[in-house]
């Protein structure tokens, strides 16, 4: 985010901004992408987008951060903390990205700064995440990144039409410290 210095490898996080709508409604409503969604996108509409934009100046229990080209401030997703609670210290990430910006280090250079974020400036103690359990791309990303596999839940949700299951991942303050700032 440009005004509390979150930059990285070429990638900024901002606030989201109503002209990042139309790029948002882009990967919401792209079938290819949205496909492993454990909601409908599809359904978006530009009033419904513009309204998330809105609400997420708010950032109590959800942070909200438009992924940015540093050098043309070009929208290129969303990364979340949702669900923050500060008593637990604990949040719920998530990441999309626009096609264009997928396979290039963008989601990796995202999720660092969200990460540094959420350990150093809300002072969390523990990120989690889930994902549908087929979804073989995000599963290798979280590995990759360093969150720790907690479990499955088999035939938990109904999503696309049919029950779906889910992984759990983690990923601790002092994981964190011990892979991204101990070396």
């Amino acid at each position: 985010m440009r005004n509390s210095g979150i930059s990285h490898s070429g990638i900024s996080l901002r606030l989201l901004h109503e002209r990042d709508a139309p790029f948002m409604l882009e990967w919401l409503t792209d079938p290819e992408i949205t496909r492993c969604f454990r909601f409908e996108a599809g359904q978006m509409t530009m009033e419904s987008v513009l309204k998330f934009i809105a609400d997420s100046s708010n950032m109590d229990k959800n942070a909200n951060f438009a992924i940015t080209e540093s050098e043309n401030d070009e929208y290129l997703g969303t990364v979340s903390l949702k669900n923050i609670d500060y008593n637990v210290k604990s949040a719920e990430y998530a990441i999309s990205l626009r096609k264009k910006a997928q396979g290039k280090g963008c989601g990796y250079a995202a999720t660092a700064d969200i990460l540094k974020y959420a350990f150093n400036k809300l002072g969390l103690k523990r990120v989690y995440l889930n994902v549908l359990s087929d979804n073989e791309n995000a599963v290798k990303f979280y590995e990759r990144f360093g969150f720790v596999y907690e479990g499955e839940f088999l035939n938990h949700i109904f999503a696309h039409g049919e029950v779906r299951s889910l992984k759990w991942f983690r990923l601790t303050e002092n994981e964190y410290r011990e892979k991204y700032e101990n070396n």
